[in-house]
């Protein structure tokens, strides 16, 4: 009689989406914000940080950049042995940081989300300013998509968005410096709130939803970026998953709460409360 094994049977692994950042102890941006969004849309998320900050609601009281060999050696254990579908970047704070990262996508594992953070949602610098020309030079070109919200676009290419009019402007300047896709966030502005796609032949796409009566929204920018390199790795195009991106960050913008005495999160678990 033939035995029975009784061990369950291992699964497949769900796609890997690995995010390159820096830690936010307040839970709302930055890494935590990236690996809460992966899980929440399906993916596994995996982490290679690349400084430390004491941040609550309230603001960034500190950063601490990580030695480059430790990055690097996070990037090599996970790519390496685990392998990714997508990379998404956010906040690298030094020159020396973001030429490294560069260095590691020139490889192209997979599709790469750059979020160019310069700013946290306070107002507090994230990046250093000898890092802003490294990060147009060097990172920007092996973006499939760069995030930039309006404080980031005047950073890089020196364009003030004022009005919706001049997204399309900035979105070209964007995609102008390297990547084949610039997804320009137009969440500062008046009215609804609309980001612009532009794709590798030029078309363009507006992505539009309703503005949420709702302070809440820190880590809004890392999410959405996160979001975008989830649906990357689950096999849709950029503007599919550009499009599903918006629809989970808006729900989450909606259900951002109150935590501490400042400006709370997005809820990255808000379709698992509905």
């Amino acid at each position: 009689m033939a035995s029975v094994s009784t061990h369950p049977t291992a699964r497949s692994a769900p796609p890997r989406v690995l995010t390159i950042a820096g830690s936010d102890s307040g839970g709302g941006a930055g890494i935590q914000a990236d690996l809460k969004t992966m899980l929440a849309l399906g993916v596994h998320g995996m982490s290679v940080i690349a400084a430390v900050t004491a941040q609550n609601s309230v603001g960034v009281q500190g950063y601490w950049e990580l030695p480059v060999e430790a990055v690097v050696a996070q990037y090599r254990s996970v790519v390496d042995d685990i392998g990714v579908q997508a990379v998404k970047t956010g906040m690298l704070a030094s020159a020396e940081l973001v030429e490294a990262v560069a260095g590691l996508l020139a490889e192209k594992p997979a599709p790469v989300v750059v979020d160019p953070v310069g700013v946290s949602k306070h107002g507090d610098a994230l990046l250093a300013a000898s890092a802003v020309s490294v990060l147009r030079d060097r990172l920007l070109p092996q973006a499939t998509v760069a995030t930039p919200n309006l404080h980031e676009v005047a950073q890089l290419t020196g364009i003030e968005v004022t009005r919706e009019s001049e997204l399309s402007d900035a979105a070209k300047a964007v995609q102008d410096l390297g990547p084949q896709w610039a997804l320009v966030k137009g969440g500062h502005l008046e009215g609804d709130a609309v980001d612009l796609l532009r794709g590798p032949d030029g078309t363009e796409s507006l992505f539009r939803a309703p503005r949420y009566d709702n302070r809440h929204t820190h880590g809004t920018g890392c999410t959405l970026a996160s979001a975008v390199a989830s649906y990357l790795a689950l096999g849709l195009d950029v503007p599919a998953a550009v499009a599903a991106a918006k629809e989970y960050i808006t729900g989450a913008i909606e259900g951002g709460f109150a935590l501490g005495a400042g400006i709370g999160p997005v809820d990255h678990a808000w379709q698992i409360r509905r």
